[in-house]
């Protein structure tokens, strides 16, 4: 048991309720939440209570990001459970769902025990395995989807891997909706997605070979079909065009049990940030156009993207000190993710209760996870946010074990100031 805790004068945000009030949150001594909001100000404090005065502060549900790629096993010198838990919890993110592509794949019940494991040994934030779709993510066998969800699995993926084979995504959809299992795909045609940057003119000007539209329409269009034909739970993972967003939504209003996913980069960058050839804007898919961009945060704005990710992929020197065409894709996120989403809500484009709904809520609602609520009985995972408080990213002092995020030397506004998991303080400045 922990002491209980108390926070006082909170702007309390919780979408899952639709509330929006100064109040107080009132936890226990077993990490879950006895009562927030305003009416819990009337009730009693618990004996030996933890009191924090959060008057000028935001309290949220802890942030839910649902896109992290961690090193291990097999990549630790990248990063590790332990060290993407740290800067999830200096991000505001309590809990996050760790992408499958790691040495070797976890694609069996041993590695997903061993991830849970390793995340309840060292982690100081909720750690959720997604599982292989296919073995060794090849896209030809499935897995066992059954034993991999009672092991913890809480979604199926090909990770970058693009699923070509048609019939074994039907297969896979079919059996996943049987176990009411969460089908995650990112829509990458492999062949139409040769090149290294957003298709057009910005890319003829840097002499770099680009990457339509098409290359994400297309995939995403044929698992939508397969999904209102299997009638299975599909998360597209992410998108970044809007007539990704446009199909989505047509997906769904035919009746189709389909989710969309944004990343934050997406939102916050486009094509032309990568400049001369800045490799750490290299990622996947490409940075679009403005035009876009500011299409794709009208869609977030109106709920017709579901959620926000970091999609959180960490690379050394090794793979992004090179020329921008040998360079990996990717970019760390779980640190800024929160702070770049502000950015929109002080810009009049996101009202901060959606923000914090697809941070936080919805993701949660999506994978099924035990957060994204403040409700009383529900676990207390808790984010303080100053929404003024200005800061610079210093790569050197990001909590990540890799420093290739395109938001370096980026000024902000707005950040989280404490991280509460299960009602103890994980992250506090």
């Amino acid at each position: 048991m922990r002491a209980p805790l108390v926070l006082k004068n909170a702007r309390i945000i919780d979408p899952s309720r639709n509330m929006d009030e100064v109040g107080t949150i009132i936890c226990g001594e077993d990490g879950r939440i006895i009562a927030a909001g305003a009416d819990a100000s009337n009730q009693g404090m618990p004996e030996g209570a933890e009191m924090r005065d959060c008057t000028g502060l935001v309290a949220t549900p802890g942030l839910v990001d649902a896109r992290v790629y961690a090193g291990e096993p097999g990549a630790e010198h990248r990063e590790t459970i332990a060290s993407a838990s740290r800067a999830a919890a200096a991000g505001g993110v309590t809990s996050f769902i760790m992408m499958p592509e790691t040495d070797p794949v976890i694609d069996d019940i041993a590695l997903v025990e061993f991830v849970r494991k390793t995340a309840r040994d060292t982690a100081v934030v909720n750690v959720y395995p997604a599982a292989a779709l296919t073995r060794g993510l090849n896209g030809k066998e499935m897995t066992e989807f059954g034993l991999l969800q009672r092991a913890g699995a809480v979604a199926f993926t090909n990770g970058r891997q693009t699923l070509s084979d048609t019939l074994v995504l039907r297969r896979a959809m079919t059996y996943a909706r049987e176990f009411d299992a969460v089908v995650s795909l990112e829509p990458r045609d492999r062949y139409l997605s040769g090149g290294v940057m957003n298709e057009g003119l910005f890319a003829s000007w840097l002499g770099l070979s680009g990457i339509p539209k098409e290359a994400e329409i297309i995939p995403l269009e044929r698992d939508l079909r397969i999904a209102a034909l299997t009638k299975a739970k599909y998360h597209a993972a992410k998108i970044s065009v809007p007539e990704a967003s446009e199909a989505v939504t047509i997906a769904r209003n035919r009746g189709a049990n389909v989710t969309s996913a944004i990343s934050i980069n997406h939102l916050s960058l486009n094509e032309n940030d990568i400049g001369e050839y800045r490799t750490f804007f290299k990622l996947s898919p490409p940075l679009r156009s403005e035009d876009d961009r500011m299409a794709m945060v009208d869609a977030l704005s109106k709920g017709e993207i579901d959620i926000i990710v970091s999609s959180h992929d960490p690379h050394d020197v090794d793979t992004k000190r090179l020329p921008f065409a040998d360079a990996a894709d990717g970019a760390v996120g779980l640190e800024t993710m929160l702070s770049a989403a502000l950015r929109l809500h002080h810009s009049g484009l996101v009202t901060l209760n959606r923000l914090i709904d697809a941070m936080s809520t919805r993701p949660a609602s999506i994978f099924g996870l035990d957060a994204g609520t403040l409700k009383p009985g529900a676990k207390a995972d808790i984010t303080l946010i100053d929404l003024d408080e200005p800061w610079i990213v210093e790569k050197d002092t990001l909590m990540s074990r890799s420093k290739n995020t395109p938001f370096e030397d980026a000024r902000f506004s707005g950040r989280a100031v404490a991280t509460y998991v299960a009602g103890q303080c994980v992250h506090s400045i």
